[in-house]
């Protein structure tokens, strides 16, 4: 009986327990159905008793707060960018915070509920405020203010001066990845973030500099030589000739490397430094801005060749050059697309040293010579075959008077090759074919003017030019223009 009152005491204890609970909960819930529940936080900002209007007014603020936080951008070279999170496009990311706050405690039965209430009594819930920021802002920042810091590299160059060589330049290159960096910053500040200022490194590509100077000390062996001679060559074709040399004097080619004549030497026109004179065109000479250069490249081609560097591309004249050997010409031109270009395909750098003197053009290759001081090389022209004009080509011009005459050379046409012939100790140990070449064969061709009132000398004219001899019509038009012989006088 005793036992039993005990149990009806502790079963009473425990509705009373359960009712005061069940009260507890449903006042709990009728006081704050639009209200967020106390202890519950987003990030640093207490939330406890704000409706979510108020709650979400509050997080906006907050950030807001965070959009003049500094965020240092390290740029190339170190250089330190200060911008805000403004500038970055900082914004909320999880507005949905606000709900989830104000439901916390409004779902499962009232012992779940109470449970909860009083566990937030012991230890707040902590919400993240979710930021994210603009990928289109953080790229217009590092364009706007970042990029501006990259520096190109330069690498080392040579200079010569009186003989002697003296090494110049050289700079490290900086390059701002825009695309990677942008990931990093987005990366960091949505991932680890502490919202306080912080520095952040942008992926900036180093560029190393080629060339040292005890890289470059070693450039001092004459390579390969070559010199021709345009003494016959007027002054514009003189000056074109000069003017190319100086364009490409100076160059320096690492490993590697490949140069382009075509491309160092133009454009042909008067602000580069060129004037008219006669080049070929369609098996004519003909005057145009630049008449000559292909002596340059042909010169610079035979000192190449010397220094035994790497030939990418040679084109030979349409027809042939007085300046070398048949297979030894090298042509550039811009309608034709020629050029000559070579690679230096040596383990050290080479220098090209080109000059003018008494009208007489010479490419000197500089390098570290690596090869046997008894090997020698040279080139021999082997023409295959020579196709002579035949008799002139004469038309006869009746819109001009007789004595009117114009005709260009005859061109003789040739098929040759270069062949390279390696000594070593004076004996022969290797003959190489180079290229081959095919030059046109180009009759004299002439115009010949026809018009007159004497009959007797359009015959005579039409004859000579029957003749195909462009010597012979010369001969016709200087009878036929003379001046009549004067007439003795008579003495008394």
């Amino acid at each position: 009986m005793k036992n039993m009152k005990k149990r009806m005491r502790w079963g009473y204890t425990v509705m009373l327990a359960f009712a005061g609970m069940l009260t507890f909960g449903i006042r709990a819930d009728a006081e704050g159905a639009d209200v967020i529940k106390q202890g519950i936080f987003a990030e640093g900002i207490d939330l406890s008793g704000m409706t979510a209007e108020a709650a979400a007014e509050a997080v906006e603020a907050y950030v807001e707060e965070l959009k003049t936080t500094e965020i240092t951008l390290v740029a190339a070279a170190g250089t330190e960018v200060a911008v805000t999170a403004e500038e970055l496009g900082i914004f909320w990311a999880n507005p949905e915070l606000v709900d989830e706050a104000l439901e916390v405690g409004t779902h499962g039965n009232v012992i779940e509920r109470y449970k909860l209430l009083k566990d937030l009594e012991k230890e707040n819930l902590i919400l993240p405020v979710e930021l994210t920021f603009d990928l289109q802002a953080i790229s217009d920042i590092l364009l706007e203010k970042c990029v501006q810091y990259d520096v190109k590299a330069e690498d080392a160059a040579l200079v010569r001066e009186n003989g002697e060589f003296r090494v110049v330049g050289g700079q490290i290159g900086y390059a701002l990845d825009v695309e990677t960096s942008v990931d990093r910053v987005s990366e960091q500040l949505m991932r680890g973030w502490d919202r306080q200022p912080c520095t952040i490194e942008l992926d900036v590509e180093v560029e190393e500099p080629r060339g040292t100077a005890e890289e470059l000390a070693q450039v001092k062996d004459v390579l390969g030589t070559f010199t021709t001679s345009y003494s016959s060559s007027g002054s514009n074709r003189s000056a074109n000739v000069a003017n190319g040399c100086n364009l490409i004097n100076g160059t320096l080619l690492y490993p590697g490397e490949e140069f382009s004549t075509y491309e160092t030497v133009a454009p042909f026109s008067q602000a580069n430094g060129y004037y008219m004179a006669g080049s070929y065109m369609n098996g004519r000479v003909v005057d145009s801005l630049g008449g000559g250069i292909c002596q340059v490249s042909t010169t610079l081609y035979n000192a190449v060749l010397r220094a035994e560097l790497d030939v990418t591309e040679r084109h030979n004249h349409s027809m042939i050059v007085t300046y070398v050997d048949p297979s030894a010409d090298a042509a550039i031109a811009e309608s034709s697309g020629k050029d000559f270009k070579f690679v230096n395909n040596l383990e050290y750098p080479v220098y090209i040293e080109g000059t003018t003197e008494n009208k007489r053009i010479t490419f000197t290759i500089y390098g570290k010579e690596e090869r046997s001081q008894d090997r020698e090389v040279r080139y021999d022209s082997q023409v295959l075959e020579v196709i002579n004009p035949p008799a002139d080509m004469i038309h006869a011009d009746a819109s001009r008077p007789i004595g009117y005459i114009v005709y260009d050379s005859a061109h003789v046409g040739y098929k040759a090759q270069l062949w390279k012939v390696v000594l070593e100790g004076g004996q022969e140990v290797s003959r190489t074919q180079v290229n081959s070449s095919s030059y046109k064969m180009v009759p004299r061709n002439g115009t010949v003017g026809t018009a007159t009132e004497d009959p007797a000398a359009y015959e005579e004219i039409m004859a000579a030019i029957g003749t195909g001899s462009l010597d012979h019509v010369k001969n016709v038009i200087a009878m036929l223009t003379a001046p009549p012989p004067e007439e003795d006088e008579e003495e008394e």
